[in-house]
């Protein structure tokens, strides 16, 4: 059972978190990012009738002129994603320059990245796998919402958002292949999670996931009920294998100290279900810990194992 102090103690660090680190969507001095390869556009505070208003910002590779269509990657946290400079803990993805330095060497081809801006503090109500919560036990699953979910869970919300409006508008104003074998959906911690949930509830639309220091724990101690509830859930909706590729990983410090047995549940479960070699990688990265720095190095190894040519 998780103590439900643990549930306390994360909504107030949450929250905490996300005052400091002054990246509440709507505010009116949004920075744009600076990359050294490709451009940006952004499209500010888009509007859902799902969730609230956030900016998305678009990275286009060198050379983009809108003629040759590309694989999109649909990413969450997308304000941590480009530039270190903008981002609360001057850390980011630098994914700009990786994706850029992939493809020069021929290892993937052109590709959008769809940055997708976390909203603040409902970004664990949007994050959560909705669907795990009826798994939970009652008790917990009630004060889980009303602490950590803000009273709210929004996961199915988010996922409509990118299916039903997002995707539409990237496909409509960009040159991309639309279709499920050429969109990835990946992001770390809870933005693993969903990235998971997104390929389980919408496996016509998202061909591939990355998830990257997957947050099984739902809270910020180890515990066994929340990885159970989403490997339940996973056991019934887990999209064939011959269509799909996963991707997971994680490090071995701080929050990913929290991760290697509901891991080695999942890995076991995904081979159950008939993932191996080429539809399914699961690494670990001794030393490595959950920050930006960390999946900045190794995001290479996603972007390169999740395409489909």
């Amino acid at each position: 059972m998780v103590p439900i102090a643990s549930l306390s103690k994360m909504r107030t660090l949450s929250l905490a978190l996300f005052a400091f680190a002054g990246i509440l969507c709507g505010q009116t001095a949004d920075p744009m990012p600076a990359v050294a390869v490709g451009r940006i556009e952004r499209m500010r505070a888009f509007h859902s009738q799902f969730v609230a208003a956030r900016n998305i910002d678009v990275w286009l590779p060198p050379g983009y002129d809108g003629k040759v269509r590309c694989p999109v990657i649909y990413m969450h946290d997308g304000q941590m994603l480009f530039d270190d400079n903008i981002t609360w803990n001057k850390r980011s993805w630098r994914l700009a320059e990786t994706a850029a330095g992939l493809m020069e060497k021929g290892k993937i081809p052109e590709t959008i990245v769809v940055g997708i801006w976390s909203n603040g503090s409902q970004r664990h109500s949007e994050y959560f796998p909705e669907k795990a919560l009826a798994s939970l036990p009652q008790d917990i699953r009630e004060k889980f919402v009303r602490l950590a979910l803000a009273g709210k869970p929004q996961g199915d919300n988010y996922l409509r958002f990118l299916v039903r409006e997002l995707k539409p508008a990237i496909d409509a104003k960009y040159a991309t292949l639309p279709d499920g074998p050429h969109t990835i959906v990946m992001g770390s911690s809870m933005g693993g999670i969903i990235s998971l949930y997104a390929i389980c509830e919408y496996p016509e639309v998202f061909g591939a996931a990355g998830c990257l220091s997957t947050h099984w724990p739902g809270t910020f101690e180890k515990n066994a009920t929340f990885p159970l509830a989403v490997l339940d859930y996973l056991e019934t909706h887990v999209p064939p294998a011959k269509d799909h590729r996963i991707y997971f990983d994680r490090g071995t410090a701080t929050l990913d100290a929290l991760y290697p047995e509901a891991q080695a549940l999942a890995d076991v479960l995904f081979q159950d279900k008939g993932y191996g070699e080429g539809s399914f990688m699961s690494r670990v990265f001794p030393g490595d810990d959950h920050s930006e720095t960390s999946w900045a190095r190794r995001a290479g190894i996603p972007l390169e194992f999740l395409d489909r040519r």
